[in-house]
Parts: structure tokens; C-alpha cells; sequence
């Protein structure tokens, strides 16, 4: 077996020691530009919450109300019941 067909990849990559270059290139690449998206919406996503801030909105319970919105129904409801018998056993 050839370097190319340790690899797993067609000829046309140059392999070096058993790994094929270009594929090896292409996946971090790829990676690299993923991560400069997502630090690019990160920071779009800071900008909203600077701006709902600014509004007068409370960024902590925005930030809770959209962890919330991600659940299923059937949780939240679970989670808001056992709050609410929390708050009583604690005379709250």
C-alpha cells in the first residue's frame, strides 16, 4: 500500500507521510474560516445585546429567555413547576 492509499485519497494529492497535503490544507482552511464567521457573529450578536441594553432591557433575562425558547415546551413547563414548588417550600 502507497502513502497516497494510506491516506484514503486519490493521487492527485501529494502525500507526505502517509497523509495527503492538500486534503489535510482544505480541512483547516475550512475550519479557520468557520471560526472568523463565527467570531464575526459573535460579535454581532454583542452588538444586539449592547443595543437592547441601551433600550433599557435587562441583557441577563434576555440572554435567559432565549437559553428558554431553545427547550422543548415540556421542559420548561417541568422546570417553571419545580421553581414555583421551590418558591414555596421556601416561603417565597
Amino acid at each position: 500500500m502507497n502513502t497516497t492509499e494510506m491516506a484514503g485519497h486519490n493521487s492527485n494529492d501529494p502525500a507526505v507521510g502517509g497523509i495527503a497535503a492538500d486534503r489535510l490544507r482544505s480541512i483547516i482552511e475550512r475550519v479557520e474560516r468557520l471560526e472568523e464567521e463565527r467570531k464575526a457573529l459573535s460579535g454581532g450578536i454583542k452588538d444586539i445585546f449592547t443595543e437592547a441594553k441601551s433600550a433599557g432591557f435587562d441583557v441577563k433575562v434576555l440572554r435567559q429567555i432565549i437559553r428558554i425558547r431553545k427547550q422543548e415546551p415540556a421542559e420548561v413547563e417541568e422546570q417553571e413547576t419545580l421553581l414555583d414548588v421551590y418558591r414555596r417550600a421556601l416561603g417565597m
